[in-house]
């Protein structure tokens, strides 16, 4: 009996084990992904194995994430031009520098330290004689505010004051902006640093708060120059030089 119990025993443990190496005879292959940048879960595959994440939905989310990267700097971008920029455009960005003074040939029947101005071509001449002159670049009137004329220099200030005409108080009002009855001189000041009177007439050679404006029609009559370029002219000219307008 012993016998018999004893062999039963081998013979059960003895296939137990058989059963078991069956199992592990042929084992799944392991192949490592040549995209060894997956992640790891994408990188164990093998015959009729799919990874739980493909490489396409990856690459298909960070397109989708870059997308939305993309649009918010873009939404950013376009938040800060409107906050920053809604007074200027792309042309009033820039200065051309052939607007920059500069001694140039300049043939003219004109005393030298007469004062030209070529409101069509937007410059402003201060004749040297010898056949040359110093050239500014200028802004001028704006359609229906173009004059020509013969004046000559009655006042210079500096930093002058500006008191807009109530024409131009009224003209404006109607658009919606209000001017100020007065304002002091100083950087803001739409004269700017210096001014030139001309005659008895309300127009002036001065400087601007916008030096964007150089090279366009877009004052109320008055010769407009960069702060710098009409100090200089300034400091050449005096009460009384002759003021050409063509």
């Amino acid at each position: 009996m012993l016998i018999r119990m004893f062999l039963a025993t081998t013979l059960l443990a003895t296939t137990t084990v058989a059963h078991a190496n069956d199992r592990y005879i042929s084992k799944p292959p392991i192949i490592i992904s040549p995209d060894l940048t997956a992640p790891w879960v994408m990188q164990l595959t093998g015959e009729g194995v799919q990874p739980a994440v493909s490489t396409r939905r990856v690459i298909q989310r960070q397109q989708v994430q870059q997308r939305r990267v993309i649009r918010r700097e873009n939404a950013a971008r376009v938040e800060q031009v409107s906050a920053g920029g809604q007074a200027r455009n792309a042309i009033k960005s820039k200065f051309d520098p052939m607007y920059l003074p500069q001694t140039v040939s300049y043939e003219t029947e004109h005393k030298a330290g007469t004062i030209v101005i070529d409101t069509n071509n937007r410059f402003l001449y201060l004749v040297l004689g010898d056949g040359q002159a110093r050239r500014y670049g200028v802004g001028v009137g704006k359609p229906g505010f173009e004059w020509a004329g013969a004046h000559k220099i009655t006042r210079k200030a500096e930093w002058p004051t500006w008191t807009p005409p109530q024409e131009m108080v009224a003209r404006e009002a109607a658009k919606g902006h209000y001017l100020p009855a007065s304002m002091e001189g100083g950087p803001e000041n739409p004269l700017g640093s210096r001014a030139m009177y001309l005659g008895s007439t309300l127009y002036r050679i001065h400087g601007t708060n916008a030096p964007w404006t150089i090279g366009y029609a877009v004052s109320s009559g008055c010769i407009r120059m960069r702060n710098e370029d009409v100090v200089d002219l300034y400091d050449r000219v005096a009460v009384g030089t002759k003021v050409i307008v063509i």
